[in-house]
C-alpha cells in the first residue's frame, strides 16, 4: 500500500495513523521474512498477486474451503525481501497471498475464477490506487497443472470478458514466497476501521464492480 497523491485529507490521515501503529510495534524493517513450507498433506497452495495483500487476504478469506491464508513477496531477486525493501521497488517482488486450500471443497479452477474477479486485470504494474510493479498482478502456478489451468482459464476469460480492454495479468512459475512482517497479517482484522477506509479511498470494490458489472461472489459461499 503506498500513499497516493489524490486522496482526501482523511484518507492520508487514516494512512498515517496505520503506519505510525505499524512503527510502534516495530520498525518497518522489524523482522527478516521468511521462506514458506509446503502444504500439509491433503491440502493444495494457491499463489496469487492482486494489489494490495490486505486486501486479498481478505477476499480470500471468505472462500469456503480456504484453509488459511499469508501475506508475502514473491518473484522477486533478493531473499527475506522486507516490506520496505519491496515498496522501494528494488527486489523486484511483487506483494501476494499463499492460499492453502482444501481440494475436496473448493478446486484450484475455482479460486482462479473468483481471483479475475476481485482484480482489474487491465492495468499494469498497478491495482486501483496502489502503483508500481510491487502491485502487478500474478498467477504464480506450483507445478505443471497449475500452469496448465491458468492459462486455460486466461483463456476463457480472453473470450468472455465483459470488458474491452487488454488482459495483462502475468502467469508465472512460483519461486520462493516470503511471509510478510507480522503487522500486515490480518490487517483488516487487527485494523478494521482503517482498513475499510483505505479500501474504500481506493476505489477497489468501484473499479471491480465497473468491469465485471457485479461484486464478486465466493465459491461455495451461501448468497
Amino acid at each position: 500500500m503506498k500513499l497516493n497523491p489524490h486522496w482526501t485529507v482523511g484518507a492520508l490521515a487514516a494512512v498515517v495513523i496505520g503506519i505510525a501503529t505499524a512503527l510502534s510495534a516495530g520498525s518497518l524493517r522489524a523482522q527478516a521474512s521468511t521462506a514458506t513450507g509446503p502444504a500439509p498433506a491433503g491440502l493444495a497452495k494457491a499463489t496469487l498477486a492482486g494489489g494490495c495483500f490486505w486486501c486479498v487476504e481478505a477476499d480470500f478469506d471468505k472462500v469456503p474451503g480456504v484453509v488459511s491464508t499469508t501475506s508475502g513477496y514473491i518473484g522477486g531477486k533478493v531473499a527475506n525481501p522486507t516490506y520496505e525493501q519491496v515498496s522501494n521497488k528494488s527486489t523486484g517482488h511483487a506483494e501476494a497471498v499463499e492460499i492453502v486450500y482444501d481440494p475436496k471443497r473448493v478446486s484450484y479452477e475455482q479460486l482462479l475464477e473468483y481471483f479475475w474477479r476481485t482484480i482489474d486485470p487491465t492495468t499494469k504494474d498497478r491495482q486501483f490506487c496502489d502503483a508500481g510493479t510491487p502491485y502487478r498482478t500474478v498467477i504464480f502456478a506450483h507445478d505443471a497443472q497449475q500452469l496448465a489451468a491458468a492459462k486455460a482459464s486466461l483463456a476463457r476469460l480472453e473470450k468472455s470478458k465483459p470488458f474491452k480492454e487488454a488482459i495483462v495479468t502475468e502467469i508465472a512459475l512460483a519461486g520462493p514466497f516470503y511471509a510478510a512482517e507480522d503487522y500486515h497479517q490480518d490487517y483488516y482484522k487487527k485494523n478494521p476501521i482503517r482498513y475499510k477506509y483505505y479500501r474504500n479511498s481506493c476505489g477497489r470494490d468501484a473499479r471491480v464492480q465497473e468491469l465485471w458489472g457485479t461484486a464478486p461472489h465466493p465459491p461455495g459461499a451461501a448468497k
